[in-house]
């Protein structure tokens, strides 16, 4: 029986810190920007909701447009921490943000957020009166990648299933933003 940790040991661990960490985070966010952001971390169920992370800054902080009357952003005014799971199937890319979230209602931060199709939901634009943004300061963060995409994972697996041997496959570790 594995011990927990242990699940995939064919993998590289790369933890990463300070800048490499934030450009990880923002590679694998730019492959697929939506996620399920979770709030309300100590209740059970979880709160979850797809979001589009509209920047990832260069202090390695995530962004995103969302109504001030959302149920989201009073889950936020309530309790801070939040959890976001990011998975892009197509590369085989994984990663969860742990962190604090603020509601900031600086309208030059959200005029910079904007872009056209926040338009679906904020009608009247980057002026609608019920715009704010939402910034989450990384506490942990973890990621999982096999690095060669999709289709050569599978042959990788299915490789390593006829010839017995472990599938050392992808890298995952830690980002310390």
């Amino acid at each position: 029986m594995k011990k927990r940790g242990e699940e995939n040991q064919g993998d590289k661990v790369e933890d990463l810190s300070s800048h490499d960490a934030i450009e990880k985070l923002k590679e694998l966010i730019k492959h697929n920007s939506i996620c399920m952001f979770a709030t309300r971390l100590a209740d059970t169920p979880l709160e979850t909701r797809p979001m589009s992370v509209a920047q990832v800054d260069d202090e390695g902080n995530l962004w995103f447009l969302s109504g001030k009357s959302t149920k989201k952003n009073e889950d936020i005014a309530i309790d801070s921490h939040v959890q976001l799971f990011f998975s892009n199937v197509s590369d085989q890319e994984y990663l969860s943000v742990y962190g604090m979230a603020s509601i900031v209602n600086n309208k030059p931060k959200i005029k910079e957020l904007w872009t056209p199709i926040a338009k679906a939901w904020f009608n009247e634009g980057v002026d609608d009166p019920d715009i704010s943004a939402i910034k989450l300061e990384p506490e942990n963060a973890f990621y999982w990648d096999t690095k060669s995409g999709r289709m050569i994972s599978l042959i990788k697996i299915l490789a390593s299933a006829v010839t017995g041997k472990t599938l050392q496959e992808g890298v995952r570790g830690k980002l310390t933003v």
